[in-house]
C-alpha cells in the first residue's frame, strides 16, 4: 500500500483548554459527496463553489492556503473578475455554519483547524489502511482484510461529486488510483486466505471497469485458476493481450505473462496461498525423576508448546500450574510426561512424579504423597511429620529457593491437588486429571482432545511399520478413524497388528468396521479402552450414569441442552446441571454453549451401558421417542413460523412431548440449521423403529427447507431414501407416500428432473388410495415444475391446475400461491406474458396477505421473470433485489442463485453488461454444489453472454462450451440455442 495519500492530524493552536468543545463533534466527507456533520445533524455545506472551497481547505492538512492558490483550485486559468470576493462570500457562510474557531483567516488566506483525529472519513480511511498494513506484516491477514474492508467502506460514490475546479478534479483521480490500491491489496488477501471462487464475481466486474488494469486481470486469472477454472484463466490473458495490443499497441507486461506460463506449466505453488512458516519447536531437553517418555510420541505440537511456555515462565513467579483435563485414553500423561522431558533445564533441581490413581477406586492420600516428596528431596524419614498440613508446611519450605517441577498424574480433584503444589518462585506443576481443575485458582486449564487425522495415522505408522502402511493407506485411515483418533486406541489396535505379521490393515479395518464388537477387539494385553472408560463410568451418580448411558443413543454429531431434556425428561435446568458434571469428568464434551458430544469410542461405551444396566429396557425406547417427538413438534413451529396459513403442520403426526417455541423467524432459522446435522441422522436412525417411522418421515417433510439451502442437501436426499425403504418394508400406503414426496423434491432441488417427475408421479397414485390429498398437492405442483423445465408446457399446465383446485379443497392458500406463481411461468414459456404477470402478482399478493415473507420471495422472483419479459426491466429488478435479500436471509442458497441468475438476465435486457457478469459469477459462486448441473449450464450461458458485451470473448467462450457440454450430456435442448452463440467467437 506504498504511495498512501496522507492527512495528518489536525490541531488547533494552542493549549488544550483553548480549544472549542463543540468542534470534537464535527465530522467531515470527501471521499463522496462534500458532507458536514454535527453529531448526527447534517450540515448545510451551500453551492457547488463552496463546497470547493471547504474541500480545497480540508485536502490541504491544516495548512494555510492562500487567496491565489484557492481562487486558482476553484476556476483554474479563466477565474471570474470577483474571483477574491466571492472567495470571501463563501467563506463567510461556512464560517456560520462551522463552530467558532474551525475555519481560520490567516496571511491573506485560510485554513481548517482543530478537528478531532477521525473527524475526516479520509484520514480516517488513512488511518486504518496503516493499521492493515501493519497487520499484513505481522501475518495476521483476517485482521488486515477486515481493516481494509472498513477503509474502502469509507468511500460513498464519486470522490467530491459535484465539486467543480481543476484542484477536486485532480484530487478525484488521486483518489480513486489509491481506492483501487487498496482494493488490489485486499483482493490480494482474499486470495491469500482462498477465497478465490468469492473474488471471481467482484474482479470479474472490476476488470469490466477498469479493462486495461493489469493488476486486477492478474487477480482475477489466479482466482479463477484457483477455483479449478483454468481454461477461464488463461482466456482472460488471451483477452487482455489483445485488448493491450488493439488500444495501447503493448503487450501484457512480466506480471500476467509469467502467470500465464506458470498456469500452463500447473505450477504446484499457484494451487494454493502460501503458508507461513511453522512456528519453531522448543529443543528437547533430559529430566532427571520422570517416567520415560515413549519413543514414538507423535504430534500435539500446539500443545507442547503452549505447556513449555506456561513451565518456562516460573522463573520470577511464584509457581506455574497447568492442569490437562480429558477422557481417559486420550494422552494426558504421555503429553505432561514429554513436556517435562523438555522442561528439564528450566528445573536444575529436579523433578517430582507422582500417579495419583484418581480414576480407581481408592485414590491416593495426599499426605502419602508428600512423604514420599520429602524423601525424594533429602529429608530424612525422622524428620518427616506425621499431619498433613506439617507435611505440607515442610514441603514448601524444602523447595523455598529451588526450582523443581512436579508431575501429578492421574488426579482425583483439586482437593487432592493443592496440598501437592509447590509454593515457591521457580517451582512449577504439571496435574493431569479427567477432571478440569476449575476450582483450581491460578492454574492454567487446557482440556486435551483427540488427535488430528494425520497426527493418528503418524502414530499408527511409528507402531505398525512404514512399508504395511503405505501399501494400505486408506485402510489404514479406516483404522485410525475407527479408534475414534484417540491415542489410547490407536496404540492398542496398531500394537495387535504389528504382533500378527499375518494380518493385514484391511483386515483389522473389517474387524474394527462392526461396532458392536468394537470395544471387545480393542484389546491388548494389560491395555484396553473399554477399561479405560468403565474406570470413570463407575465413579458416577446414579443420575449421572442414566444420563450418560440414554443421551448416546441418538446418532449425531452432538446434541443441544433442550434436546437432552426431552431425552431425560427434565427440566432444562437439570439437565444442564447434570451434563456440566459429566463434563467435569471427560465422559463428555462441551462441543458449544448449550451444545455436548460423545467421543466415537465413549459413546459406543455408553450404549453398551445402556443394553446392559438400562432398566427397564423400554426406557431406551421411550428416551427415543421423547427426542423424536421433541424434534418433529420443533421443527412443526419453525414451518409454520416460516409459512403462515400453510396446512402441512395440521396433518403431521402427533406428540406428546413438547417442542420449541419462537419469537421470530430468525430463532426458528437458526434453530433448524444448526439442527440440521443431528436431526437428518436421527432421523434416519428411526428407520429401524416403526413406531417411529411416520413420525420420522414427518419430521423430513417439515425440515423440507434443509434440501433447499444446500449446506444439508446431500444429507437430506440420503435421509429421504433410507426412509422411503423402510416405508416400503413396513407396506403403509400413506407413510411410503410421504417419504417419496421428500425424496421428490430433493432430486427437484438437485437438477435430477427425470427421476423427482417418476417419483412425483408415484406419490399422486399412493397419496390418492391413502387418502392423503396434501402429498397429492405437492405432487402436482412439482410434476408442473418439472414439465416447465422440460418444455413439456401443456402438461405442466394441466398439472398445476390440478395442484391449484386441490390445494384449494384444502384451504391451502400458500400451497395455492405456490402453484399460481409455476402457472405464472408456463404462461410465460407459451408467450402469454399479460396472464403471466397477473398469475405471478396473484400468488404473490396471496403471500403477502398471509405475512408469508420467504414464499412471498417465490413470488417476487416469478413476477420479476414475467415483468422481465414484458419489458418493465425496472420493477422487475425491484421484485428480484427483494427477493434475494429475504433468500439470503433465509439460508435459501438455492433460491438465492436462481435470483441472481434472473438479476443478470434483466441486467442483459438492460445493457448493464459487467453487472450482468458479475451477478452471474455471483449466482455461480452460490450455486456450487447445489441446484444440479442444468442450472448451472444456464448460469454459464448468461455469464457468456454478459462476457461477450464486455470484450471478454475468450472467457465468453469458455463458458459457453462448458454450458454445451453440461447440456449435450443432460440431452437438453438449450445446447442449440449456445451453439449459435459460439459459432461467430469460433470463427473469429
Amino acid at each position: 500500500m506504498d504511495g498512501v495519500p496522507r492527512v495528518p492530524e489536525q490541531r488547533r493552536p494552542g493549549s488544550a483548554t483553548d480549544a472549542a468543545e463543540p468542534a470534537a463533534t464535527l465530522r467531515f466527507g470527501v471521499l463522496g459527496p462534500v458532507r458536514a456533520w454535527r453529531g448526527e445533524e447534517q450540515l448545510s455545506t451551500g453551492s457547488p463553489q463552496q463546497r470547493a472551497l471547504l474541500a480545497t481547505l480540508l485536502l490541504r492538512e491544516g495548512r494555510t492556503a492562500t487567496a491565489a492558490e484557492l481562487i486558482d483550485a476553484l476556476w483554474g486559468e479563466e477565474p471570474p473578475s470577483q474571483a477574491l470576493a466571492a472567495l470571501r462570500t463563501y467563506a463567510s457562510r461556512l464560517r456560520k455554519v462551522l463552530d467558532p474557531g474551525v475555519l481560520v483567516s490567516e496571511s491573506g488566506g485560510y485554513a481548517v483547524r482543530g478537528l478531532a483525529d477521525g473527524a475526516l472519513d479520509l484520514a480516517a480511511a488513512q488511518d486504518l489502511a496503516a493499521q492493515a498494513e501493519k497487520a499484513r506484516s505481522a501475518g495476521d491477514l483476517c485482521h488486515a482484510r477486515e481493516l481494509l474492508g472498513r477503509a474502502l467502506a469509507l468511500w460513498d460514490g464519486e470522490v467530491l461529486a459535484g465539486v467543480p475546479g481543476p484542484y477536486a478534479e485532480a484530487q478525484r483521480v488521486r483518489l480513486e488510483e489509491w481506492r483501487l490500491q487498496l482494493l488490489e491489496s485486499r483482493l490480494d488477501m482474499d486470495l491469500e486466505q482462498g477465497c478465490h471462487a468469492e473474488a471471481v464475481s467482484e474482479l470479474t466486474a472490476l476488470t469490466a471497469a477498469h479493462p486495461l488494469r493489469e493488476r486486477l486481470r492478474e487477480l482475477l486469472m489466479l482466482a479463477l485458476y484457483r477455483s479449478g477454472r483454468q481454461a477461464e484463466a488463461l482466456a482472460v490473458y488471451a483477452d487482455t493481450r489483445r485488448l493491450l495490443a488493439d488500444e495501447l499497441g503493448v503487450d501484457p507486461g512480466p506480471g500476467l505473462s509469467e502467470l500465464q506460463q506458470r498456469i500452463l506449466q500447473a505450477d504446484p505453488a499457484l494451487a494454493e496461498p502460501s503458508s507461513p512458516a511453522p512456528e519453531p519447536v522448543a529443543a528437547p531437553v533430559r529430566p532427571a525423576q520422570l517416567p520415560a517418555t515413549v519413543p514414538d510420541f507423535t504430534g500435539r505440537a500446539a500443545f507442547v508448546s503452549e505447556l513449555s511456555d506456561v513451565l518456562a515462565s516460573a522463573e520470577g513467579r511464584v509457581m506455574a500450574v497447568s492442569a490437562l483435563a480429558g477422557i481417559g485414553g486420550v494422552g494426558k500423561t504421555t503429553l505432561a510426561v514429554h513436556v517435562a522431558h523438555q522442561s528439564r533445564s528450566a528445573f536444575p533441581d529436579g523433578q517430582l512424579y507422582v500417579d495419583l490413581q484418581g480414576a480407581g477406586p481408592r485414590a491416593a492420600e495426599p499426605e502419602t504423597v508428600l512423604g514420599s516428596f520429602l524423601r525424594a528431596l533429602g529429608t530424612a524419614d525422622s524428620a518427616v511429620p506425621d499431619s498433613l498440613e506439617e507435611r505440607a508446611a515442610l514441603y514448601r519450605s524444602v523447595l523455598d529457593g529451588r526450582r523443581v517441577l512436579v508431575l501429578l498424574d492421574n488426579a482425583k480433584d483439586a482437593a487432592q491437588v493443592r496440598p501437592l503444589l509447590p509454593g515457591t518462585e521457580g517451582c512449577a506443576a504439571l496435574v493431569t486429571s479427567r477432571v478440569r481443575m476449575v476450582d483450581l485458582a491460578g492454574a492454567h486449564l487446557v482440556d486435551l482432545d483427540v488427535m488430528s487425522p494425520d497426527e493418528a495415522l503418524s502414530l499408527f505408522t511409528k507402531i505398525v511399520g512404514e512399508e504395511r502402511v503405505a501399501s494400505e493407506r486408506e485402510a489404514a485411515l479406516d483404522v485410525v478413524a475407527a479408534c475414534g483418533f484417540l491415542p489410547l486406541a490407536i496404540r492398542i489396535a496398531a500394537s495387535r497388528l504389528a504382533a500378527r505379521r499375518t494380518w493385514t490393515v484391511s483386515v483389522l479395518a473389517a474387524k474394527l468396521g462392526d461396532e458392536r464388537r468394537r470395544l471387545d477387539e480393542l484389546q491388548a494385553g494389560d491395555l484396553a479402552v473399554k477399561a479405560t472408560f468403565e474406570l470413570g463410568y463407575g465413579a458416577l451418580e446414579p443420575a449421572q450414569a442414566r444420563a450418560f448411558r440414554l443421551l448416546g443413543l441418538a446418532d449425531g454429531p452432538d446434541i443441544s441442552l433442550a434436546a437432552a431434556a426431552a431425552v431425560l425428561d427434565l427440566p432444562p435446568e437439570d439437565t444442564e446441571d447434570l451434563l456440566e458434571s459429566l463434563v467435569d469428568t471427560s465422559l463428555l464434551e462441551s462441543a458449544a454453549p448449550g451444545r455436548y458430544r460423545y467421543h466415537d469410542l465413549v459413546r459406543l461405551y455408553a450404549r453398551a451401558c445402556a443394553e446392559r444396566d438400562e432398566q427397564p429396557p423400554s426406557e431406551r425406547a421411550a428416551a427415543m421417542s421423547r427426542l423424536l417427538d421433541f424434534y418433529l413438534a420443533t421443527a412443526a413451529a419453525v414451518y409454520a413460523i416460516e409459512r403462515p396459513g400453510d396446512r402441512l403442520v395440521d396433518q403431521l403426526a402427533g406428540t406428546t412431548h413438547p417442542g420449541l417455541t419462537f419469537a421470530d423467524r430468525k430463532g426458528a432459522r437458526d434453530w433448524l440449521y444448526t439442527e440440521a446435522n443431528c436431526l437428518l441422522p436421527f432421523a434416519r436412525q428411526c428407520a429401524d423403529r416403526p413406531k417411529a417411522l411416520r413420525r420420522a418421515v414427518d419430521l423430513l417433510w417439515a425440515a423440507v427447507d434443509i434440501s433447499e439451502s444446500g449446506a444439508n442437501s446431500k444429507e437430506y436426499e440420503a435421509t429421504a431414501r433410507t426412509l422411503l425403504e423402510a416405508a416400503r418394508q413396513a407396506g403403509v400406503e400413506q407413510v411410503e407416500a410421504r417419504a417419496l414426496m421428500t425424496l421428490s423434491h430433493a432430486h427437484l432441488d438437485s437438477g435430477r428432473f427425470d427421476m423427482a417427475d417418476q417419483e412425483a408421479e408415484q406419490v399422486i397414485s399412493l397419496a390418492h388410495r391413502a387418502d392423503d390429498l396434501l402429498p397429492v398437492c405437492w405432487a402436482r405442483n412439482a410434476r408442473g415444475v418439472i414439465a416447465l423445465y422440460q418444455g413439456r408446457n401443456a402438461d405442466g399446465e394441466e398439472h398445476l391446475s390440478h395442484a391449484i383446485r386441490h390445494f384449494r379443497t384444502l384451504g391451502d392458500r400458500p400451497g395455492e400461491a405456490s402453484a399460481l406463481c409455476n402457472l405464472s411461468r408456463i404462461h410465460l414459456a407459451t408467450g402469454r406474458t399479460e396472464s403471466a404477470v397477473s398469475l405471478a402478482r396473484e400468488g404473490m399478493e396471496i403471500y403477502d396477505a398471509m405475512g408469508n415473507s420467504m414464499r412471498g420471495a417465490n413470488g417476487r422472483y416469478a413476477l420479476g421473470m414475467a415483468l422481465t419479459q414484458s419489458g418493465q426491466l425496472a420493477p422487475a429488478a425491484d421484485r428480484l433485489l427483494e427477493a434475494v435479500e429475504v433468500f439470503r436471509d433465509s439460508r435459501q442458497r438455492l433460491w438465492e442463485g436462481m435470483t441472481l441468475f434472473r438479476l443478470a438476465e434483466v441486467d442483459i435486457a438492460a445493457r448493464r453488461y459487467a453487472q450482468a457478469a458479475a451477478n452471474a459469477e455471483m449466482a455461480l459462486t452460490v450455486l456450487r454444489g447445489i441446484g444440479g448441473e442444468w442450472r448451472r449450464g444456464n448460469v454459464l450461458t448468461v455469464l457468456g453472454r454478459a462476457l461477450s458485451a464486455v470484450g471478454h470473448t475468450g472467457r465468453a467462450r469458455v463458458c459457453w462450451e462448458e454450458a454445451v457440454a453440461i447440456y449435450d450430456e443432460l440431452g437438453s435442448p438449450e445446447a442449440v440455442a449456445v451453439r449459435e452463440l459460439l459459432a461467430p467467437v469460433r470463427a473469429a
